[in-house]
């Protein structure tokens, strides 16, 4: 017997979304200016984990790199002259800030725990990630 119902299911993913969020150091969460200055800040990466065809779909957040996150263990994982070679920057260094982003900050989470796992240590998520910076473009 299904006691919540479509509605009721909608409420509890909802809420068991928030919750992700609800008690993380806010150092550890990208705001909206954060991610709008990172073009002034070339040692900072903004990494979009969508897959290519949500981008097309879309566009992206300026200065971006898309990564998607099926691919993200494996592309952090390159030398740094492979990294160079697919995606036209440097590798980050361990100590690199890194913003991941998506669509709706969801795969955030993931692609954190990733790079975490691989010792990147200055790591962090734009929460409302493409959503957000849709609404608060305009766009």
């Amino acid at each position: 017997m299904d006691l919540l119902g479509p509605a009721g299911k909608s409420v509890v993913i909802q809420l068991a979304n928030q919750a992700k969020y609800r008690f993380r150091p806010l150092e550890t969460m990208a705001t909206y200016e954060q991610v709008k200055d990172v073009p002034n800040h070339p040692e900072i990466y903004l990494i979009d984990v969508r897959r290519p065809d949500e981008l097309k779909e879309t566009g992206s957040i300026p200065a971006s790199l898309n990564i998607p996150l099926d691919e993200l263990e494996r592309a952090l994982n390159l030398d740094s002259s492979g990294f160079k070679n697919k995606y036209g920057r440097p590798k980050p260094e361990k100590n690199t800030k890194i913003i991941f982003s998506c669509k709706s900050g969801n795969r955030v989470l993931e692609a954190e725990k990733i790079a975490k796992t691989l010792g990147f240590t200055n790591v962090i998520i734009y929460k409302g990630s493409w959503k957000d910076w849709a609404q608060r473009e305009g766009l």
